[in-house]
């Protein structure tokens, strides 16, 4: 299947895609703050910059766009027809980097989590938002 835009517009497209304060995060951020819970946000000094630290529960959180760091069996995660090469690695880049950071930051004694941006859509963000706030307590009262 061709793209549907030319090459200007998908390159201006591809351009405007924030590494950070994402829609997806800042919905999760407003959520997790109106259930009472405090947070920073991009840590520099820890692996990766988790996009939520909370130290009082020794979680580090990331969101994660389906897309960019493929998350299989999801419908808005499609290897581009085009470019494949360039794609596979970009992609492949960023989940054996994901990997890495996850690692890391568990071996220095921190519980991660994993949340997907189909995980913040309207139909599962209300279980999303309760399934958190469950791990989160049990990171506390660990």
């Amino acid at each position: 299947m061709a793209d549907v835009h030319d090459k200007k517009t998908r390159s201006y497209n591809m351009s405007r895609i924030k590494g950070k304060d994402t829609r997806p995060e800042l919905k999760l951020r407003k959520a997790l703050f109106a259930a009472g819970f405090r947070y920073r946000v991009n840590v520099k000094n820890l692996p990766g910059k988790p996009d939520i630290v909370m130290k009082k529960y020794k979680t580090a959180l990331f969101v994660h766009g389906c897309f960019w760091h493929a998350h299989q069996n999801c419908r808005y995660f499609k290897l581009p027809s085009s470019n494949q090469e360039f794609w596979k690695a970009k992609i492949g880049g960023n989940v054996e980097r994901d990997k890495r950071n996850v690692k890391s930051l568990e071996d220095q004694g921190w519980n991660v989590i994993e949340v997907w941006e189909c995980e913040l859509k309207k139909d599962k963000f209300e279980s999303t938002i309760s399934q958190l706030k469950l791990k989160l307590k049990e990171n506390m009262a660990r």
